[in-house]
């Protein structure tokens, strides 16, 4: 019976160790599956390269975005870091930038900026010329292009360009006896004297007849500046600012008549800027109005309402008799941070950005015009939009504001008193001798 016992005793701790033996060796197995597993993922997670990229950040940006963190997965992912139109104006934007620039900071590989920003910001970004071959540079169209140069080094690349609009609601037009006339005018780009005779016509009720952004921003001096250029005047000889001319006179005296001797645009103007515009031009049933490509896409998120585009029309400019069309170019321009540890990546990401396809789904999911000539070329692509001829037939008047270090300081001074002087604070002559006197001086101006 004793030796019974002892048997199954030992039997049982036998079966024991064995199983604690087991269970030992399990957990260990395990816990080594698991440490590994973690160390590989986190060798996975180093070894990702992660572009962070500060943009107004788009449905159009996110498609692209997403395409392309997929096509590299494993391997780069574009972090977006978004700086909306709505919340930021473009002054907030450069300064957000700036300040990040200036403390060396690599958060930032990858960032957008308005193409007279170039100057501005080429000392902390990474020269291109190395990334970018002549072929390849000769592929994006030549207006565009020049802006991406300083002092003969390019510093940028385009990632879409903006011109100057001048927007007709036909439902109003449509109810004058010689519209066709006018339709012709307007197609060749319509005087500026006659529009005013139109204006006159047209000028009922609280429609307003001509809108377009004044508030003391960039926004106001591109108004400004294609009035001038309309009269063939430079505002600018190399670094120096003339506003001592008759051009200069005549094209602020318009902008000063406009709301106070004709009454065509309200004082409201005086505080807009783009959205603000574009929404009091619809929700007012305004005639005319000054703006970018991008109102009808501003449109269909914002009113969802029908089709702009059945009832707002595209035309040049105005221009001054005796003058030419012309409209400012606008857009904006991608740079990289010569702080960035991850250039390779981020030119990476920037030529899928300029491939002709990305560029067509930019231009079809957003409406931003693309910058590569051979989209331009693409007989069938050009076919289903025929709106692109429209813009590519006003490049041939487009002009481009001054690329020189200190433009946004003179454009702020300019712009604050162009607007005072709109604001009846005080004359064309009285703003145009403070705005000189303050630049002369070179002192830190602040409103």
């Amino acid at each position: 019976m004793i030796n019974y016992l002892l048997k199954k005793l030992a039997h049982y701790f036998k079966t024991y160790y064995i199983t604690l033996a087991i269970i030992t060796l399990s957990v260990i197995i395990v816990f080594i599956f698991m440490l590994l597993s973690g160390i590989l993922r986190m060798k996975d997670e180093y070894s990702i390269k992660r572009i962070y990229f500060a943009d107004n950040i788009s449905a159009s940006h996110k498609i692209l975005i997403d395409k392309f963190n997929k096509l590299h997965a494993g391997k780069i992912e574009v972090v977006p870091i978004d700086l909306p139109f709505e919340k930021f104006s473009t002054n907030e934007r450069k300064e957000l930038l700036i300040r990040s620039l200036r403390n060396k900071s690599d958060r930032i590989d990858l960032f957008s900026v308005d193409q007279i920003w170039v100057p501005r910001f080429a000392k902390w970004t990474e020269p291109m010329n190395k990334y970018f071959t002549t072929k390849q540079r000769s592929e994006i169209l030549n207006q565009i292009i020049e802006t991406c140069y300083y002092n003969d080094t390019l510093v940028a690349v385009p990632l879409y360009f903006d011109i100057g609009v001048l927007y007709c609601n036909e439902r109003l037009l449509d109810k004058l006896p010689d519209r066709e006339e006018i339709k012709g005018e307007l197609r060749k780009s319509i005087t500026w004297e006659k529009f005013l005779k139109l204006g006159e016509r047209m000028k009922k009720g609280s429609s307003p007849f001509f809108l377009f952004p004044a508030d003391k921003y960039e926004g106001l001096m591109c108004t400004f500046a294609e009035m001038l250029a309309s009269q063939n005047e430079k505002l600018f000889a190399a670094d120096t600012v003339n506003l001592n001319s008759k051009a200069v006179r005549k094209s602020v005296q318009l902008l000063i008549d406009l709301v106070n001797r004709y009454k065509l645009s309200p004082k409201e103007i005086l505080s807009y800027r783009e959205a603000e515009t574009y929404k009091d031009f619809i929700n007012r049933n305004g005639a005319f109005m000054r703006g970018w490509p991008g109102l009808y896409e501003w449109y269909k998120e914002n009113i969802k309402r029908g089709d702009a585009s059945s009832f707002i029309k595209k035309y040049p400019l105005p221009h001054f008799e005796g003058g030419k069309p012309v409209s400012i170019l606008g857009g904006w321009n991608l740079m990289v941070s010569k702080y960035s540890a991850n250039k390779p990546e981020t030119f990476e990401f920037i030529k899928f950005l300029l491939s002709e396809e990305s560029q067509k789904t930019l231009y079809l999911s957003g409406g931003y015009l693309p910058v590569k000539k051979s989209i331009y070329a693409d007989s069938l692509f050009m076919k289903k939009n025929s709106e692109l001829k429209f813009y590519k037939d006003l490049l041939s008047s487009a002009v481009q504001r001054p690329f020189v270090d200190k433009y946004t300081r003179y454009s702020d001074i300019i712009a604050y008193y162009i607007n005072e002087a709109m604001g009846n604070k005080m004359s064309a002559d009285e703003a145009l001798f403070k705005a000189q006197k303050i630049i002369n001086s070179g002192d830190l101006f602040i409103r």
